[in-house]
């Protein structure tokens, strides 16, 4: 409020977007599962997908296994609202954003973006945050901890006893009485 408003002169002098912001979706397609997620879940449905199925040999197996592979991946972003879901809702990270803003077009046909223009920008997007160092550590990191502990790290620490309570003072919680049971109903009330 006490400093004079300045303008920046755009084209010139490039703004400095805080850090995570929101410009564009990338697209990592060797991620992408085609799993149909995110398509589905796009309120405005500005994403389609086509994929085909190809067998893969896998030796020792008795058949050959399935997989989707990806032919067509375009985002409108003509109709695309911004609002993220298709990223959150991804489960093999194959959606992030990316602080890139400059994509304007002269013609409206031309922002629909196929997924070869999306996988340019995964270039731009920045690394995820650091962990938080005295947070919870995550599912996957808890799991590795106790497979790297052994087997007979995990039974030890479930039959191991818990350290014996030492009685101390009465706390002032101890003081209060406990509260009285309710008469008992008789039988014909139940």
């Amino acid at each position: 409020m006490t400093r004079r408003t300045t303008t920046q002169q755009y084209p010139d002098v490039q703004p400095e977007l805080p850090p995570r912001s929101r410009g564009v979706i990338a697209l990592s397609e060797e991620n992408c599962t085609v799993c149909m997620l995110c398509a589905r879940e796009c309120p405005d449905w500005c994403i389609y997908i086509d994929s085909h199925k190809e067998e893969v040999v896998v030796p020792g197996a008795a058949r050959a296994r399935q997989r989707n592979v990806l032919d067509r991946f375009d985002i409108d972003y003509a109709l695309c609202m911004y609002c993220g879901i298709c990223v959150e809702v991804c489960p093999f990270d194959a959606l992030h954003w990316s602080p890139e803003f400059e994509y304007a077009e002269t013609d409206v046909l031309s922002l629909l973006h196929d997924k070869d223009r999306l996988g340019e920008w995964m270039r731009t997007v920045p690394p995820p945050p650091a962990h938080d160092v005295l947070g919870e550590p995550s599912k996957e990191e808890a799991t590795a901890a106790r497979k790297a502990a052994g087997p007979g790290a995990a039974t030890a620490a479930k039959t191991a006893r818990p350290a014996p309570v030492r009685p101390g003072p009465p706390r002032p919680s101890d003081a209060v009485p406990p509260r009285e049971q309710p008469p008992e109903r008789p039988e014909s009330a139940r």
